[in-house]
């Protein structure tokens, strides 16, 4: 953990283009770990650029006072029509600020977000099962887990771990 970071400076606001480099870095480190995102392609500045744009909303956790970049959501609807009123998110912390609570922060604001943009549900749908701090955080912000799918994730190394569906009402 860096202890140069300040939680209390953390502020979560709506990305910039000057935030891309940033989070296609953050979204890339998670993606390379293999244990979390199912997502295998790492972004490039075009395809990231795209991606982050295409989102209902895609948010930043930043340093109030540099304006640096420590965590990212994205948040869109899980599904469509009759199911295009549940919303599904993605969080990414970098590996350096990783134990200072932006993820809750990221979480919180997602949940709010969630709400201003008239969704009903957010949902996760593929947490795996292994990803204990994750999986604390959720239940302690009121996620119900719907269940587990046994070995629903494929990880990095080949095994495959369980996945646990969680949701929360907004």
């Amino acid at each position: 953990m860096n202890k140069e970071i300040s939680d209390k400076n953390i502020v979560i606001r709506k990305y910039a283009d000057s935030d891309l480099d940033a989070m296609i870095r953050i979204w890339n480190e998670v993606v390379e770990d293999g244990v979390a995102f199912p997502q295998e392609d790492l972004l490039n500045r075009e395809t990231g650029a795209e991606f982050f744009a295409a989102q209902t909303c895609s948010a930043v956790a930043v340093d109030s006072s540099t304006q640096k970049v420590y965590g990212l959501y994205i948040l869109h609807p899980n599904n469509v029509g009759r199911c295009g009123h549940i919303c599904n998110a993605s969080y990414a912390v970098s590996r350096n600020s990783r134990g200072l609570h932006i993820g809750e922060k990221l979480v919180k604001d997602c949940l709010a977000q969630g709400r201003a943009h008239g969704f009903r549900i957010l949902q996760f749908n593929a947490v795996v099962a292994s990803n204990i701090h994750a999986r604390h955080l959720y239940e302690r912000l009121g996620f119900i887990q719907l269940g587990t799918i046994p070995g629903g994730f494929r990880m990095k190394d080949g095994h495959y771990e369980d996945i646990c569906p969680y949701y929360h009402e907004l």
